[in-house]
């Protein structure tokens, strides 16, 4: 289904956090896109060979921050002027505006009487689940000053959310961050996942790793527990956390990294089995891997215990534990995994889902939003979205 506007009609803008490189959340705003073809783009910063020139042909306004030229490697130090660069961004004329949102898109100021829906894919991590951990990592100064930043951040980021007028919560665990942190209900809307792009095939003897190579993945759990094994383990992805891994890893592990599409589902294909150590707040990489025909072994938190269904088509670890999950390894034959059991798990969370969920989400906030006596005339011309199958 597509949504077209016309110069009389609605005027839709998406806003994505930032547009450096391809991971999951970059691919749930480019189905947004599909979705909205002929939508206006709001980043904080766009790189268009580090996305792969998949929003080449469409309209990118960006921050001030654009002018400093960041990549996916150098965008980091400038976290503290993101909300900022956000609010900045001008959204005067807008009916719609979808926020795609890890951190701070949510923050846009819309225009008076537009209609705003924001796709949550967590909220700020550093600045709320996963605050202590990261400021146990720095040395007292920086703590002290991180500390700072974060409470700002995050009185910053309760204000903001109070101005959505909807949440989509990409999965449970999100739902309930939003309530705890935001004070605000969401639907839940599980992220699309292309699983034709996917197909089982012949099996390999690696175990495979998916990831973005960053401490809070905890891929170091997955090289040592490879390491205790002796048993093959391909890690795939790009990262800080990489020369760290590297030099922990043994001589059964090898890093493939970033590659393409094509390339990541082949290695899915042939891989005995997906191996997660995060709590991912979904988890593409997952699903993926079903649709793949391959199982996955999982750490039981986070979205993944909504994706994989424990001895079916996977299994699940309790403890962020190298030799936890080595025993959990050699316990579970992967290769004794029904393929179709798999495929046909993952189609679960095919996009033609997500396209019929966001419809029904953005036609109920528009609904509400007449019903609350808003501004009468951008309510009506968003309402005009036509909806195509």
């Amino acid at each position: 289904m597509t949504e077209r506007s016309s110069a009389d009609g609605p005027r839709v803008a998406l806003v994505h956090d930032f547009l450096l490189d391809m991971r999951g959340a970059e691919r749930v705003f480019l189905a947004l896109c599909e979705l909205f073809p002929d939508a206006d783009l709001f980043t904080a910063i766009y790189d268009e060979h580090g996305t792969e020139g998949r929003f080449a042909g469409r309209t990118v306004h960006t921050s001030f921050l654009q002018a400093l030229r960041p990549k996916a490697r150098t965008f980091r130090p400038l976290l503290p002027l993101y909300p900022s660069a956000m609010e900045a961004l001008d959204l005067r004329g807008y009916d719609l505006v979808i926020s795609s949102s890890s951190a701070w898109a949510h923050g846009v100021i819309p225009d008076e009487g537009a209609v705003h829906v924001c796709y949550c894919h967590n909220p700020f991590r550093y600045a709320w689940n996963a605050r202590d951990e990261t400021l146990a990592r720095r040395d007292p100064v920086s703590r002290a000053v991180l500390r700072m930043i974060f409470q700002r951040w995050r009185q910053w980021d309760w204000i903001a959310a109070q101005r959505v007028d909807a949440y989509i919560a990409n999965s449970e665990t999100t739902r309930r961050r939003i309530e705890r942190f935001f004070g605000r209900e969401a639907t839940v809307l599980h992220p699309p996942v292309v699983t034709d792009r996917f197909a089982p095939g012949p099996v390999g003897d690696d175990y495979v790793v998916l990831s973005e190579l960053m401490p809070h993945k905890h891929i170091d759990v997955a090289v040592r527990a490879f390491n205790m094994l002796g048993l093959p383990l391909t890690v795939v992805g790009n990262g800080p956390d990489e020369r760290r891994l590297r030099r922990l890893a043994g001589p059964t592990i090898r890093f493939a990294g970033r590659v393409t599409d094509e390339q990541a589902a082949a290695i899915l294909q042939s891989g005995r089995a997906l191996v997660v150590t995060a709590t991912e707040e979904f988890g593409i990489a997952a699903v993926e891997a079903q649709a793949a025909g391959r199982p996955v072994i999982a750490l039981r938190e986070g979205g993944v215990r909504e994706t994989l269904i424990d001895g079916i088509t996977g299994a699940f670890y309790d403890e962020q534990d190298p030799a936890v999950l080595a025993a959990v390894v050699r316990r579970f034959d992967a290769l004794a995994a029904d393929p179709q059991a798999c495929v046909d798990n993952a189609r679960r969370f095919d996009v033609a889902h997500f396209r019929h969920g966001v419809r029904a989400i953005v036609d109920a906030a528009l609904d509400e939003r007449e019903a609350r006596g808003a501004r009468t005339r951008p309510s009506r011309r968003a309402r005009g979205l036509a909806w195509q199958s």
